[in-house]
């Protein structure tokens, strides 16, 4: 009967009694509201009442347990072990350290230069390296080239610990976004141990602050949109919309992707602000309120933060130097060392005048002595960018043959438009001529040569005479309209008989010319490139106190704006093929990476994790499959979006699809030159996609097979990771695990440049004098299977061959892969940087042994062949004869251009085989000098053309 029978419940207590609180029993430690369902304790959570826990709302909604605490420290730890790991190793300039290395030295010497990319990240290496004593001298020219007085570990620390940040970030993101512990473990280690990541930060580059800056921004960002859920307008809220703004504004100071992120931010700001305006409880002052706070923190504090980065810019790089050449005269003018005295305002026929381009600021008209190998072969005219007494010419009026018209004595002659002016070069008295001969690098039929022509006290022709043309005069000097003014007039000279306009275009002349700028008369000149302006001006017949003029110097908005202009131009203009460029198409892919650095049978080969880059990639369309497969639910009437679980993960997925279309699609668009680590911020957010894909696939799983599931994953990663780690350390490797590892052909690493065993890597000598000098050629052939033995010169004995110059063969100076700036002591802009390095020729070596014992001559017979795979190379057998060449008469042998390398034509030899080369078997030869000269052929011939022979 007793289980039948229930226990009566408590009277209740009088009206007005105080009701006493419920005990808390033993199995039911909490009091019974707080025994809720999964839903309510997650709402509870949000708000920060769960059960057992403080009131007060977490910063950020990010509530960490002590656990948690001790495990970021872990992954800190792990991700410092990998990153900076040898991180001395290799002690030589590696890949774009040539350029970033370099603009150090140019902030720590004050001296002007010109990047596509904002500063932060350079300002943030220079940084490092003058704290610790670098004096900026060391000049960053090669890549391989050994470091001397640079404390270059401590710069690489810089890009290192900032990659070992970003990975507590990623714990850090997924959790503020409400993904579990494992999840947001499973993501930090995929990020930990990424090759291209790890390897990127290792180097003095600027992709790991910008990605780390990336990733701030991404947790800042979800933090604050977590405070404006909770409760919007208090102190941690503005706190969270503030470090928001000024992320962004550091991450588009260290790259223009940045603006990737300030667009998936953007996005974001514009879907809460639509979502508040559908909200009929939020009246519109609030709603501006809301705008308006966003518009500070998130559009003007950016920016403010991106001036401010360029304002420091400025105020280091105070003095001339080999960016001058990019920026205009006026700019030029603020720079220490580029300053201008006051100049006559009037020019007049015999005024002494200094001309300077207007469009390309090549710099000065420009002559010396020196003249042009081909076409007319007279004085050379360029384009100068420096100050130089062969920047002066004289005015001459060509309209007076007899020279009756005393211009030092008589009163100033005006040159108005039509005046027909001869220009003489002063320091050299020859006059500036125009004919109907090519341009030397321009040759085309529509461009004449400009020369310097004459001799002192010689008149000159009608080929010296030119016709001013005002273009367009100052608004503020009304005379500059009707004659040539000192800097306030721009105008064009026409050469009187041929017709065609003085002009000059970004194009560099050969070394004959010093590289300087090319001056031609065009017949069809584009008009920007036609203009010109007189800089400076004197005369004898103007008062010291008759007008002066100057530059009007820009202020800080001005310099602002003309260097986001040149930095844009510049980086459009980005175009040409590198060796290890790639398209967007092939990054998801992991189709190919890039040669970093190869020396010492070591390479640094940038390429993803294959586990960690596939899963991204994986998870990437299978959100963009799935969301697309709900629409077309949802457009049947299935009501999936009513699920609160859907809501979350949609939400969550969809912001972070969202950052990395943003971060991959643009660069479909561009037409500049692209790499691998362009792709880097889109993978940050394909990893974080990763870590949500798989919150939502395991969530209804036990947390111990989660955790099971994730170690797997995690346990593939590193396995991928250590297997690729002497590309990312630059360690030692074997061919054979070389080429094991390589999945794809299009993975260009080259597994040759390994040895076959470990134990060869102990023998190799440690000086790093031969590190440093190779040899200034490559022996192909002279093997034992009898391949003939050429040498490809690479250089000289005074600059040797470097085998890591093909990786910057097509890098800018002053620039990264994707960077352009000024080469060094070449200060003018316009050089083809990208031109490939002409093809080395390829010689045959010279024999230093005795030559054979000479033959009668009977007959001349020419023999182009070499007889075995060593030794040294003879002349050509004259007459039955072998002849010696002197030192300096080893010729050229001819190679065709599509031959394999292998086809080559050499000279032959008669030495006898030295101990170490093969002894061929010998053959009773024909009788005469005839007959030894037709078996000497015959050999040759079968060795360079087996196949025939047989």
């Amino acid at each position: 009967m007793s289980g039948h029978v229930r226990a009566r419940r408590p009277a209740s207590p009088p009206p007005g009694a105080v009701r006493a609180a419920p005990v808390a029993s033993q199995r039911f430690p909490h009091p019974r509201d707080d025994h809720l369902d999964a839903d309510a304790r997650k709402a509870a959570a949000s708000k920060g009442s769960a059960p057992g826990r403080s009131k007060e709302y977490p910063p950020g909604g990010l509530s960490l347990t002590g656990g948690e605490v001790k495990l970021l420290f872990f992954l800190v730890l792990v991700a410092a072990g990998v990153r900076l790991f040898r991180l001395s190793k290799p002690n030589s300039v590696v890949f774009d350290e040539v350029h970033f290395g370099k603009f150090a030295s140019k902030y720590i010497k004050t001296q002007y230069f010109v990047d596509v990319h904002p500063p932060l990240a350079k300002l943030l290496i220079t940084l490092a390296a003058f704290i610790f004593g670098y004096d900026g001298q060391f000049d960053f020219k090669d890549i391989g080239k050994i470091y001397e007085h640079v404390p270059y570990v401590a710069m690489r620390m810089v890009p290192a610990t900032l990659g070992v940040a970003t990975v507590p970030l990623a714990y850090l993101t997924l959790r503020a976004l409400d993904c579990r512990a494992t999840t947001a473990l499973l993501a930090s280690l995929f990020i930990t141990f990424e090759n291209g990541l790890v390897t990127q930060s290792r180097h003095i580059l600027l992709d790991s602050p910008l990605i780390f800056f990336t990733a701030l921004t991404t947790f800042f960002w979800c933090g604050f949109s977590n405070e404006d859920k909770h409760k919007p307008f208090t102190s941690s809220w503005w706190t969270w919309l503030t470090l928001s703004g000024l992320s962004l504004g550091a991450v588009v100071s260290c790259k223009w992707v940045g603006l990737f992120t300030i667009a998936t931010v953007g996005m974001s700001t514009v879907l809460q602000l639509w979502n508040l305006l559908g909200d009929l409880r939020v009246p519109p002052k609030l709603f501006v309120r809301h705008f308006m706070a966003r518009a500070i923190c998130l559009i003007a504090v950016p920016i403010v933060f991106y001036m401010a980065m360029f304002q420091i810019h400025f105020l280091i790089l105070e003095n001339s130097g080999d960016g001058d050449g990019f920026m205009s005269s006026e700019f030029q003018h603020t720079l220490g060392g580029r300053g201008m005295a006051d100049t006559y305002a009037d020019i007049g026929v015999g005024s002494q005048v200094t001309i300077r381009h207007v469009n390309t600021q090549g710099g000065y008209l420009h002559s010396h002595i020196h003249t042009y190998p081909s076409g007319s072969k007279q004085q050379q005219i360029t384009l100068y960018p420096h100050r130089d007494l062969n920047n002066d010419w004289r005015i001459y009026n060509s309209s007076d043959p007899s020279g009756t018209f005393d211009w030092a004595s008589e009163p100033l002659s005006y040159i108005t438009p039509g005046t027909r002016i001869k220009l003489m070069h002063i320091a050299t008295e020859k006059h500036l001529h125009s004919h109907d001969h090519r341009p030397p690098v321009s040759d085309v039929d529509f461009q004449n040569e400009v020369s310097a022509y004459g001799l002192p006290g010689f008149a000159g022709d009608s080929n010296d005479d030119w016709y001013v043309e005002i273009e367009h005069g100052d608004n503020r000097d009304k005379e500059s309209k009707k004659r040539l003014r000192t800097l306030r007039t721009v105008f064009r000279l026409r050469h009187a008989l041929t017709g065609c306009y003085l002009f000059s275009h970004k194009v560099k002349l050969p070394d004959w010319g010093f590289e300087q700028q090319e001056v031609t008369c065009n017949k069809n000149a584009v008009k920007e490139n036609s203009l010109w302006v007189i800089e400076t001006a004197q005369h004898p017949a103007l008062p010291a106190d008759a007008p002066k003029v100057n530059y009007k110097l820009p202020g800080f908005f001005a310099k602002f704006f003309e260097l986001q202009h040149v930095m844009w131009t510049t980086n459009a203009g980005l175009t040409d093929r590198h060796t290890y460029d790639s398209r967007p198409d092939s990054w998801p892919r992991l189709r190919r990476g890039i040669n970093f650095w190869v020396k010492d049978h070591r390479q640094i080969y940038l390429i993803g994790n294959p586990v960690v880059w596939w899963l991204s990639t994986a998870a990437v369309v299978a959100y963009a499959a799935g969301r697309g497969f709900l629409i077309l639910r949802a457009q049947r009437g299935y009501r999936d979006f009513d699920n609160t679980r859907v809501v979350k993960y949609d939400s969550l997925c969809g912001f972070l699809f969202i950052g990395w279309a943003l971060h991959y699609f643009p660069f479909f668009l561009m037409s500049r030159q692209l790499f691998l680590h362009h792709y880097f911020p889109a993978l940050y957010f394909a990893v974080l996609l990763t870590g949500a894909s798989f919150d939502l696939i395991t969530s209804t799983l036990r947390p111990k097979i989660r955790l099971q599931i994730a170690a797997v994953f995690a346990i593939l990663a590193i396995w991928q990771f250590s297997r690729f780690s002497p590309l990312v350390y630059g360690s030692p490797w074997t061919k054979s695990k070389c080429l094991s590892a390589k999945v794809f052909k299009t993975w260009d690493f080259s597994c040759n440049e390994f040895h076959d065993e470990y134990s060869q890597y102990d023998h190799v000598a440690a000086s790093p004098f031969n590190s440093q000098i190779p040899a200034a050629h490559t022996t192909v052939g002279g093997e034992a299977d009898g391949r003939p033995a050429i040498v490809v010169p690479h250089g000289n004995d005074n600059k040797p061959f470097d085998p890591n110059a093909h990786l910057a063969q097509n890098q800018v100076a002053g620039g990264d892969s994707e960077t352009t700036g000024v080469r060094e002591n070449v200060p003018e802009p316009g050089r083809n940087v990208f031109d490939a390095d002409e093809v080395a020729d390829v010689k045959s070596k010279k024999d230093d042994r005795a030559a054979p014992e000479a033959l009668p001559t009977t007959t001349e017979k020419d023999i182009l062949a070499v007889a075995g795979g060593g030794g040294g190379v003879a002349a050509p057998i004259v007459g039955g004869t072998s002849v010696e060449p002197k030192k300096d008469e080893v010729k050229d042998v001819p190679v065709k251009e599509n031959d394999a390398a292998e086809t080559v034509a050499a000279t032959t030899t008669t030495a006898p085989s030295t101990k170490d080369e093969p002894v061929a078997e010998k053959k009773v030869a024909p009788a005469g000098p005839l007959g030894e000269a037709d078996q000497e052929a015959r050999i040759a011939a079968q060795e360079l053309f087996p196949d025939e022979a047989k």
